[in-house]
């Protein structure tokens, strides 16, 4: 099992920008993940795939102009100012 840090924007612009968020946090929720209160789009995630493949899945609710970043956490190399309820969630998967 791997944690990924995935951290996204999407286009604030877009008429539906309330809506397209719901819809790509709904669908995130599929996946395993926490987040931490002070950073509002990122969450940590665990599971089984690939950084490729959360992406591609993740990227199904994005259009041309959001942008996503997924990112394979390492154990020992990894560091940040987090709740420490998400410093637990995390360390516990790695």
């Amino acid at each position: 099992m791997a944690v990924y840090l995935v951290t996204w924007d999407l286009n604030k612009e877009k008429p539906n920008y309330a809506e397209a968020r719901k819809q790509f946090l709904a669908h995130l929720e599929r996946h395993e993940n926490t987040k931490d209160p002070g950073l509002d789009s990122v969450r940590f995630v665990s599971t089984n795939l690939s950084a490729e493949q959360v992406s591609d899945d993740l990227r199904k609710k994005l259009d041309d102009n959001d942008r996503i970043v997924v990112t394979k956490l390492v154990s020992g190399n990894h560091q940040g100012w987090l709740n420490k309820t998400v410093w637990d969630w995390i360390n516990a998967r790695l």
